[in-house]
């Protein structure tokens, strides 16, 4: 019983505008669905910034979708406008363009900073890496030569060159080769004592 009995009150109840300037509301109200009777001030507050009669033609100049939107725009508009009646909704509207720009700036530089960090987090794994490869690269200086006698051969050509220089290499050379020649011609020619051949 209450159900049914509320659609028809609620359809009979004027609405705020109707209430405001004090006249009947018919069925084909413009206002009636934007101006509900619980919200009397919302209908005061655009009829004191624009005019009922203007707020009437604008809407009848719209298409039924895009009423409710309109209404709502001016409703706001019409309330900044009371709160501040230099500015209205352009103060409001600047305020908030500039906590906008404000926020980006803000942003802009934790995203640079964020790069610095990752740039030095790059340069310092980097020279990590680095740090861990140099000691297998000495390591291969030696051993990538060749495996078995003939990397150890070249190995030990490496350390012969290292620990004795030219000069006394040919020195050494001439030695075994005059050695060489004294066992083959005799041991007569060999002088002990000077560790050479007699002449």
């Amino acid at each position: 019983m209450a159900s049914s009995s509320s659609p028809s009150l609620s359809s009979y109840s004027p609405c705020a505008a109707c209430k405001f300037l004090r006249r009947k509301c018919q069925p084909e109200c413009v206002f009636a669905p934007y101006f509900p009777p619980d919200q009397p001030q919302k209908f005061a507050n655009v009829h004191k910034i624009f005019g009922a009669s203007n707020v009437t033609k604008l809407l009848n100049e719209l298409q039924p979708h895009q009423r409710e939107d309109a209404v709502n725009s001016l409703a706001y508009e019409a309330d900044m406008r009371l709160r501040d009646p230099v500015y209205g909704c352009v103060g409001v509207i600047s305020l908030l363009q500039h906590q906008l720009r404000q926020l980006q700036l803000d942003l802009s530089c934790a995203k640079s900073e964020l790069s610095k960090y990752q740039n030095l987090g790059g340069i310092a794994s980097t020279n990590n890496h680095g740090l861990l490869a140099a000691p297998h690269q000495h390591n291969l200086g030696f051993n990538f030569i060749g495996g078995g006698s003939g990397g150890r051969d070249h190995n030990q050509l490496l350390y012969h060159h290292q620990f004795f220089p030219k000069d006394q290499q040919q020195e050494q050379q001439q030695q075994q080769q005059q050695i060489i020649r004294g066992l083959e011609g005799g041991s007569n020619n060999f002088d002990t004592t000077r560790g050479g051949f007699k002449i």
